[in-house]
C-alpha cells in the first residue's frame, strides 16, 4: 500500500519498512539555518534533512518569486542525492503543521513520484508522544531519480494574468496567507500588500485541527465545495506568499479526493514584484 497524502504516526511507526525514505523539512523564513540545526539536535530515526531555499528552490537572483521552483532536472538530481529513488515510499515532516513538508509532497508529485505522504503532526507530535530521536546528520546511499513532469500541476505568470483578465471566468485563485496579508492591512515580507485581483482567501491553517493534525476528509471535502462552488479543482489555482503554504492546501484538497488543482509557484512574491500589476485590498469579492 502506497500513502500518498498524509500518514499518522501510528501507522508510520507499524508499517514503516527499510527502503522507506524519510526527510526533514523543518523551516524559518526568519531564521534559514534553524531547521537545520534542529533536526541536529533531534529528528526522526533515519531522516535525512532537505533546506527550503537549498534543495526545494531554484535560483531565486530572478523574478520568479522567493521560493521557484528548481528545473526538474535540477530537482531530481537533489531527491537522488537524498536517496529518493524512482517508486520508493517517502514520508516527509516538518516542525508541525506541514507547511515546509507539504512543498516536498507537491515536488515530488510534481514529478511523477506518488508514494509520498507528510506525517501528520509532524515533529512535534513525535515529540509530545515521546518517540525516539537521533541527533546528528544522516544520509542515505544514492539513488536514481526519473522525473516526469506534470505540467498541469503548476501554472506560470502568464496564465495568472490571463485569468485576472478574463474576470467572470471558471478559474479562480485560492491564496493560502493570513487573512491579514491577503486583505493588505499588513504586509513584512513582499513589497507590496494586498492579494491578486479576484483571488479567494482559504489561510492553510483552516486545514487543521487544534491539535495540529489535519481535519478529517469529509471535514476538508466540505470546506473546499464551499469554496469552489460548482468548480471542478483543475479550475482552481493555488497561491500564497512564494508557493509553500499554497502546497498545504493542495495537499489537503487532494486528501479530501479533490484532485488535480495546480500551483502558481511564484506567487504573491512574484506578482507584487511588479508596480504595473494590479493589485486588491480587503476582503474576497463574492465570486459565483
Amino acid at each position: 500500500m502506497a500513502y500518498t497524502t498524509l500518514i499518522a504516526i501510528d501507522d508510520f511507526t507499524r508499517h514503516r519498512a527499510a527502503d522507506w525514505v524519510v526527510v526533514d523539512c523543518r523551516f524559518d523564513l526568519k531564521d534559514e539555518n534553524w531547521g537545520r540545526t534542529e533536526y541536529r539536535r533531534g529528528h526522526v530515526p533515519g531522516a535525512v534533512y532537505a533546506h527550503l531555499n537549498d534543495d526545494l528552490s531554484g535560483d531565486r537572483s530572478g523574478p520568479q518569486g522567493r521560493h521557484p521552483v528548481p528545473a526538474p532536472g535540477v530537482l531530481a538530481a537533489t531527491l537522488g542525492r537524498l536517496g529518493i529513488g524512482d517508486g520508493m515510499q517517502v514520508v516527509v515532516y516538518d516542525q508541525d503543521a506541514g507547511m515546509y513538508a507539504s512543498r516536498l509532497w507537491w515536488s515530488l508529485r510534481y514529478l511523477g513520484h506518488d508514494a509520498v505522504a507528510v506525517l501528520d503532526g509532524g515533529w512535534a507530535r513525535w515529540a509530545q508522544l515521546g518517540l525516539p530521536a537521533q541527533d546528528g546528520d544522516e544520509s542515505r546511499p544514492p539513488a536514481t531519480f526519473t522525473p516526469s513532469p506534470r505540467s498541469h500541476l503548476r501554472v506560470d505568470l502568464d496564465a495568472v494574468l490571463g485569468t485576472v483578465r478574463s474576470e467572470g471566468g471558471r478559474r479562480l485563485l485560492v491564496d493560502a496567507r493570513t487573512p491579514e496579508r491577503f486583505e493588505g492591512r499588513e504586509e513584512t515580507i513582499d513589497k507590496r500588500a494586498g492579494h491578486i485581483p479576484g483571488a479567494a482567501n482559504h489561510f492553510y491553517r483552516m486545514n487543521l485541527a487544534p491539535d495540529g493534525t489535519m481535519l478529517p476528509a469529509a471535514e476538508l471535502k466540505a470546506r473546499f465545495a464551499a469554496l469552489l462552488g460548482d468548480r471542478a479543482p483543475g479550475d482552481v489555482v493555488m497561491y500564497c506568499g512564494s508557493g509553500v503554504t499554497a502546497c498545504h492546501n493542495l495537499l489537503a484538497m487532494e486528501h479530501a479526493g479533490l484532485h488535480g488543482a495546480p500551483l502558481y509557484p511564484g506567487s504573491w512574491s512574484e506578482w507584487s514584484d511588479d508596480a504595473t500589476r494590479p493589485i486588491e485590498t480587503g476582503p474576497a469579492r463574492r465570486r459565483e
